[in-house]
């Protein structure tokens, strides 16, 4: 992608976007990684069903079938959400460390999901399967992009896989080749054009989520724990998903609140 007014930098990344529909980005804000994880750690060790031995924070990350069956799953996962959803901190550290990404992908001026969102998948599960889907087939703008972030280092079946843009022909085909095909019909007729994403520690996921995307069977020996959000730009259209139930405004710049503002003079005519 050339354009004069973006630096080369900025290019480079836009066109790697542009091409494959994600990043695996390399996040410089290791402060706020480290306060969501060591965070998000306290209040796991708080919501647990029963008494934790004394473990380090990423060995229980990629351990946690160890001390958990999966029963007890999603009720943990859903204690875990309900202690985050009332956590301002760490929706402030989660864009921070996404926001120079952000800015190149998105813009400055930004909209931000209300609610940060948590995965775990422990081994062999199948109650936490994520089938293929685009999140724009039930109701988000194609304007936003999600951010995804690991708290494990994240692998094969232990990741998330998507559908690159560059192989966006193969759903196309599905689609129309397919009928009232399933979910799992679906991943098939793509299943061979799709990347299981390998993203560690330390990195983030930002995609287009209107690219067929979801997880499977975790197959590998470790837990994944991984976050998501969604971020859009503040102006660009909305679609089931409004700003006040499910975004809000984070980084509106004085132009626009006193565009927004602005109140036209009313001129009496003579009469």
């Amino acid at each position: 992608m050339d354009n004069f007014y973006l630096s080369v930098n900025e290019q480079e990344i836009i066109s790697k976007y542009l091409k494959k529909g994600y990043l695996v980005h390399d996040i410089s804000d290791k402060s706020n990684l480290e306060l969501i994880s060591n965070r998000i750690w306290e209040i796991a060790k708080k919501c647990f069903p029963h008494e934790l031995p004394n473990i380090p924070r990423d060995d229980f990350f990629n351990n946690t079938h160890q001390f958990l069956s999966v029963d007890l799953l999603n009720p943990f996962r859903v204690k875990i959400l309900d202690s985050i959803a009332s956590d301002a901190t760490l929706r402030l550290a989660y864009f921070r460390i996404a926001k120079d990404i952000l800015d190149i992908i998105v813009g400055n001026e930004l909209a931000m999901q209300l609610r940060l969102n948590l995965s775990i998948q422990i081994p062999g599960d199948e109650s936490s399967l994520l089938p293929v889907h685009a999140d724009t087939w039930s109701g988000d703008s194609p304007f936003e992009v999600v951010v995804w972030l690991p708290l494990v280092n994240c692998y094969k079946s232990k990741s998330m896989y998507i559908l690159p843009q560059n192989k966006k022909h193969a759903i196309d085909d599905a689609f129309a080749n397919s009928g009232n095909s399933t979910s799992e019909m679906l991943f098939k007729y793509i299943e061979s054009d799709i990347e299981s994403l390998k993203i560690n520690f330390g990195q983030l996921l930002i995609f287009n989520q209107g690219l067929p995307h979801g997880n499977r069977v975790n197959l590998e020996s470790e837990t994944r724990w991984s976050m998501n959000c969604r971020f859009k730009g503040v102006f660009t259209p909305y679609k089931d998903k409004k700003v006040g139930d499910f975004f809000e405004p984070i980084t509106l710049r004085p132009a626009s609140l006193n565009g927004i503002g602005y109140i036209y003079p009313e001129v009496k005519s003579e009469t």
